[in-house]
Formats: structure tokens, sequence, C-alpha cells
């Protein structure tokens, strides 16, 4: 799947199907690939929570245990970008939900505060990464920097043109530091997009995600879409590429973000930390424990 979807230059979103469904087994054709797709997320899940579980162990072991000093700590980082209604929240959900919450660290990126904006536009990124051995999710990111910020003249272009090689020696930065980036975009249609922003007017229980501004939005779609291509362009590197997920259905798409997550854990070689402690001096030592409460059952019967 990290091959099929990741992208190079120069990017050209309009020759990638929102509807298409790359990678998916041919064996699944037909009505019931909806709900198969659905179960492999979930069966995906757990081995991803094992895989978080092996991040954090191998994290917290390399910090009790110090060893060359050149040796960074491992941590992911998903990125994910999209237009509005792409379904980052829903990705979010199906996909990170099967793993423990307390190795996720998930922060989302809205409109700078006036302290962010007293800073360069990295600061606020930069106190949002992960901690070693976690699974950090970027909802939105520093790429907003060059994408609302391009499309609403929020700075001169001169501005926003040279954020291109801050972005990437950033991402250089942080994967020199022992961050995986796993870069998405959430690809979907205009079509698509106009269906789930009707739906939101639709359904009282969705009125609350909606925003008069998606619409004015909405209206910039070609200046968005131009945005995105050359923001993927120039910021598609070999040690942070970027993956363009066809979003217009959501049960692939979760199927698909899962697989890359997967795929990226597998380029880790991740196992669980080997103890650093004598085994069975430490069963001695609690046998002994026991038998002195004057425990005689099931411990020293094992």
């Amino acid at each position: 799947m990290r091959e099929l979807l990741r992208v190079s230059a120069p990017v050209d979103l309009g020759a990638i199907d929102p509807r298409s469904t790359p990678g998916l087994p041919e064996a699944t054709a037909g009505e019931h690939r909806k709900g198969w797709a659905r179960e492999q997320v979930a069966l995906l899940g757990a081995g991803l929570g094992r895989r978080q579980e092996m991040l954090y162990a191998t994290a917290k072991a390399a910090q009790e245990r110090p060893g060359p000093a050149d040796r960074p700590a491992g941590r992911v980082l998903l990125v994910l970008q999209a237009m509005d209604c792409g379904g980052k929240d829903g990705t979010i959900k199906r996909v990170a939900g099967a793993m423990n919450p307390l190795g996720l660290h998930i922060r989302s990126f809205g409109p700078p505060t006036p302290e962010e904006l007293r800073h360069d536009f990295l600061w606020r990124v930069r106190r949002a990464l992960p901690p070693p051995g976690y699974v950090g999710i970027f909802n939105r990111s520093h790429y907003e920097d060059v994408l609302v910020a391009r499309v609403a003249s929020l700075v001169p272009e001169a501005v926003w043109r040279a954020r291109y090689d801050e972005i990437n020696d950033f991402e250089r930065e942080l994967t020199d530091a022992g961050v995986t980036l796993v870069k998405v975009l959430l690809h979907i249609s205009y079509a698509e997009q106009g269906a789930r922003l009707l739906e939101r007017l639709d359904d009282p229980r969705k009125h609350w995600k909606y925003n008069p501004s998606d619409i004015d939005a909405r209206a910039r779609w070609d200046d968005y879409q131009a945005a995105y291509a050359e923001a993927l362009s120039r910021c598609a590197t070999d040690a942070a590429p970027w993956f363009v997920v066809p979003a217009d259905r959501k049960w692939y798409r979760d199927w698909a973000v899962a697989h890359l997550l997967k795929e990226t854990f597998d380029t880790l070689a991740l196992g669980y930390p080997a103890a650093n402690f004598d085994l069975g001096r430490e069963r001695e030592r609690l046998r002994a424990g026991e038998a002195g409460a004057g425990g005689t059952g099931e411990m020293n019967g094992r």
C-alpha cells in the first residue's frame, strides 16, 4: 500500500480518482466488500495496538538503559490533511480507536491563536509533537500554512513560498530525531464534499460540525487543489513521503490508512525489549516473599 499510494513530483490530483480502491483484493468485489473492509480494519487495529505497545516499551527501556548517544528514541507521527469533510475525524476514530489511548498523542490545528501568531508558523507544531514511544496524530498540520495561508492570502506569496523549504528542513530534523512520518492526504471529490456538507445541514446531530465558512472555502476548490498539488510536490521526500488515499468511500479510506500504518510499523522492526534483570532470581525472590507472608497456594504451585 505504501508503494501504491505514495506520490512523487509533479503531483496531479486530478489523475487520482477519489472513488478508486487501489490495493483492495479482487476477491472482495461486490456489495460485501464494505463489511469485509471494516472487519479487516478491526483485525488490523489489534495488530496496530500491539505494535504501539512495542514502540512504547522500547522507548521506555531506552530511557531507563541509555545506549549510544546518537540513538534516537522512536515515535510515529500520522499527519492527516484533507479538504473540509474529507474524513479526518472519522479516520482517527476508526483507525486510531483500536489502539491504546494512553499511547496516543492526538492534536488538532485550527486558526492560530494570538500567542501562536507571535511566533513562527512551526512553533505550535513543535509543541504538539508526540513524546518518544507514542503514536502522534495531527488533524491538520503545519501544511495549513501553505494551503489556507496561500488560498486566503493571509501572508504575502514570498512568505508562504519560503515555507516549503522550511517544512522540508523541519521534517528532516524530525526524522533525524527518530520520528517516523506518515503524511496522508484524504482525497475526496467535489461532489462527495457537497453531499457530506448537505448531510451536516440535514442532520441536527451534525449541525455542530457545520461552519458557514465551509461554503466560502468550497468556492475556492480549484485553488485549494492547486495548493495541495504543489505542497505535495514540493514536500514529498524519501524520508517523509506523501500518500494520497482516495477517500470518497469511507470504508476503503479506513482500510487503506490502517494498512499504511501497519506497513510503517513493519519497517521499524519492533519487538519487546529483553529483561535487564535475572529472571530466575526474581522468580525466587517472589516465591520467597510469598512463602514468608504465609502464602502457600497458587503462586507457589506454579
